[in-house]
């Protein structure tokens, strides 16, 4: 028997009142998030991922539909019931929301205050989370005086207080640079993978997702359009937020400029000269739109546009001929 998913969430509403009428923020969501995965949620602006994850601790309430932790529903909970949950399922944010009064120390050890636990096991506990999250040295320094990434860190250290078993991130490296960002992601993961720690992510970048998740879905319009394996939602994706999304189609177009084929093939067909010898097999032109290689969760794959013969007949040989090949192909139509 399979154990429980530590997240599901079923049948998810959240409509906002505004004047004039109302705003569907999210509208029949429905997965299921395994212990001891990272889960990506992504989506661009307003599709309602950050909606999403406020949902799940209920510090937004949803207008329809079940969240269950560990199998409890979260909207049927006391408010005991809920602070304890929560502390199980701690939050990270984008803009870091530490005390700047306090010290790195005091901002982690505010949690176990909370909770009443006795002051020299607090001081222990908050310096074994420093290390963890490479801060020791900067215990007795106030947030002023800290980086964007040590920022992260220090709250990422303050959620760990708690011993969570879930880590929520709401766009937690958005406000970061590229190499910080790298950075506190593999920071996510090492806790992830040596703690046990299911991290859930909501981000707007794919390049977040391509590098630490197993899991993603993609949120458009308070709908989520697609879900599955990082690695399957890109070799076979589906919809058209999922195109932009991973670069099949440029973010603000809904179809691409002429109508190709798409090839996506893994880090083993990378170095094969595929291109060349369809020309060669087939005896036809082939135009080369766009080519790249992406790193999917530490694996590489690369995809390849090519423009679409004219003539259906040849759109037939060259997709039976690379699907033959072993690759992954479809039609990305213009219209």
């Amino acid at each position: 028997m399979s154990e429980q998913p530590i997240i599901q969430i079923k049948d998810l509403k959240k409509v906002y009142q505004v004047p004039g009428g109302e705003v569907v923020a999210l509208n029949g969501i429905n997965l299921s998030i395994e212990r001891g995965q990272i889960y990506g949620i992504i989506g661009m602006s307003g599709a309602g991922k950050s909606t999403l994850i406020r949902c799940i601790n209920k510090l937004d309430t949803p207008t329809e539909g079940q969240v269950l932790i560990g199998g409890k529903n979260v909207l049927a909970m006391s408010q005991k019931e809920l602070l304890q949950t929560r502390r199980r399922t701690a939050m990270i944010f984008q803009q870091f929301n530490l005390l700047m009064q306090k010290t790195v120390a005091r901002n982690v050890r505010y949690p176990l205050e909370i909770a009443g636990v006795d002051e020299e096991k607090a001081n222990k506990r908050v310096m074994e989370l420093l290390r963890i999250v490479g801060l020791e040295e900067k215990a007795n320094a106030y947030p002023a005086q800290l980086s964007g990434g040590q920022k992260q860190r220090v709250a990422i250290a303050r959620a760990l207080a708690s011993d969570p078993d879930v880590l929520l991130c709401d766009e937690a490296t958005s406000a970061l640079d590229p190499m910080t960002t790298q950075s506190i992601l593999a920071l996510l993961q090492e806790i992830n993978r040596d703690m046990g720690i299911t991290v859930v992510l909501i981000t707007h970048e794919m390049a977040v997702i391509r590098q630490i998740c197993n899991k993603v879905a993609i949120l458009d319009g308070g709908k989520m359009v697609e879900e599955g394996t990082v690695d399957d939602v890109f070799m076979h994706t589906k919809s058209a937020a999922g195109r932009r999304l991973f670069g099949i189609l440029p973010e603000q177009e809904e179809i691409p400029r002429q109508s190709a084929i798409r090839i996506v093939f893994d880090a083993n067909a990378a170095g094969q000269p595929m291109i060349s010898k369809l020309i060669k097999d087939m005896d036809m032109d082939v135009n080369i739109l766009s080519a790249d290689i992406r790193q999917l969760n530490g694996k590489s794959y690369g995809q390849m546009m090519i423009a679409r013969p004219e003539d259906p007949v040849d759109v037939k040989r060259i997709l039976e001929y690379l699907r033959k090949e072993g690759l992954t192909v479809e039609e990305v139509h213009a219209s």
